[in-house]
């Protein structure tokens, strides 16, 4: 059965029109929204390749990098991304530290200072010798003077007779072994009383020999007392002349022991190495008897004799700067320092007749102002060094050294002071100029 169609009207042709128009903007619309997604999906792909090839880079790096080295880049990032965090707590506990350690701090060097107090009791040598009466001082000089000389050389000391006391004389000398000697001697020769030249050697000669038994003893005792052993002889003695050693009125034999006891202590509290500290404590003034040389400070002395007896070299360092004379090189030389501090500042270690000491400082400033050109001169700690201000217009530069060494040696000859005496030298020209006034 055929069926048949009619002519298609205008109506239908206009409906077609319009769905055709239609679909046409649906499929324009998706082929623009697939355009869009591919553009995206694209980047995407770029982005995850950049993503692969840094992945790949650190992985190269990584695979050439040891455990330890991976370990470190990796804790260095936590660092860096902690850091707020980290320096927070930092702080924090900085404050709980300073907080605690003032108070931990009082207690170890109250600790240490209670530990050190020594019952040794201290030996004042004297230069005064008594006299049974003024008749005696004849005998003691001799025909022509030749029982003071014998003994003045045999002894190494000036005997002094002063008028304002007759029935006494006066022995002097740097020395203070010397000295303790000399007297003991006199004694000796006054009981005895046969006093004549060969008689004066005699009892030199074996009152020496006591002292060298004597401060062999108390160098012993001093090292037994500080723990320390195995010294070689010769330093031992030396360190027996402690015994007859005294620092503004303080005993080197008390203030060795005490101020080693108080190092011991505080490396101990700290974990320091107190053998070190105790050797180095145990040295630290070996240079104020050291018995070659004469030049520089005890310091410097010191140092020389340890490295003689071949100590280890941070006892050297130790000797070297307990006076900060050179910068700290480890804990154990602050350590020697501060034992050496508590155990000469403390109350009642230390003394000095007031009105010596006015005359000292007096006697370094007038020896100074005394040169033709010093317009001022300032004795500073305590005589050890004399600070000196010349005139420019009087004193050239060239002249300053030749003026400095005068001053030195005339103090060395004319005032005694313990230890060495620095003397330093300004000369400082000032130019001023005063403005024109400008008129208003």
């Amino acid at each position: 059965m055929q069926r048949s169609f009619g002519p298609i009207t205008s109506n239908q042709q206009s409906s077609n029109s319009t769905e055709l128009a239609k679909r046409e903007g649906i499929l324009e619309e998706r082929e623009r929204q697939i355009s869009q997604k591919s553009k995206i999906l694209d980047e995407k792909l770029d982005q995850v390749e950049k993503t692969r090839k840094d992945l790949v880079e650190k992985l190269e790096k990584a695979s050439r990098l040891s455990k330890d080295e991976a370990g470190k880049i990796l804790l260095e990032q936590v660092e860096k991304d902690l850091s707020v965090e980290i320096s927070k707590k930092i702080k924090e506990a900085e404050e709980e530290i300073k907080l605690a350690s003032d108070e931990k701090s009082k207690e170890i060097l109250a600790d240490a200072m209670r530990h050190g107090f020594t019952d040794v009791i201290s030996e004042f040598t004297t230069s005064r010798v008594n006299l049974p009466d003024e008749e005696v001082k004849g005998r003691i000089i001799g025909k022509e003077g030749r029982n003071i000389r014998t003994f003045e050389q045999a002894t190494g000391v000036d005997v002094i007779m002063d008028d304002e006391t007759p029935n006494s004389l006066i022995i002097s000398s740097f020395d203070s072994v010397r000295r303790e000697i000399a007297k003991v001697a006199l004694e000796k020769l006054l009981a005895d009383g046969r006093i004549q030249p060969q008689r004066i050697e005699e009892i030199v000669a074996k009152t020496k020999e006591d002292f060298e038994k004597i401060m062999l003893q108390a160098g012993e005792k001093l090292c037994t007392d500080a723990g320390v052993y195995n010294l070689p002889t010769d330093l031992v003695k030396l360190l027996g002349r402690f015994k007859y050693r005294f620092s503004f009125g303080q005993n080197l034999i008390q203030h060795t022991l005490e101020e080693t006891r108080i190092g011991v202590v505080l490396a101990k509290e700290i974990g320091a190495d107190a053998n070190i500290v105790r050797l180095g404590c145990l040295l630290h003034d070996i240079g104020k008897v050291a018995t070659e040389g004469d030049e520089g400070t005890h310091v410097e002395k010191g140092v020389q004799v340890a490295k003689k007896f071949q100590m280890p070299e941070a006892v050297v360092n130790c000797i070297a700067e307990h006076h900060e004379d050179k910068p700290f090189s480890s804990i154990e030389s602050v350590l020697v320092y501060i034992a050496d501090a508590i155990s000469g500042g403390r109350p009642g270690a230390r003394h000095e007749n007031v009105e010596d000491y006015i005359k000292r400082m007096g006697d370094l400033e007038k020896i100074a102002t005394s040169y033709e050109g010093v317009d001022k001169a300032f004795a500073l700690q305590a005589g050890r060094e004399v600070r000196v201000i010349v005139m420019p217009d009087r004193i050239s530069d060239d002249e300053l050294p030749k003026l400095v060494h005068d001053i030195a040696t005339r103090i060395s000859q004319e005032v005694m002071v313990p230890g060495a005496v620095k003397i330093t030298a300004i000369r400082e020209t000032r130019i001023t100029e005063t403005t024109m006034t400008t008129p208003q």
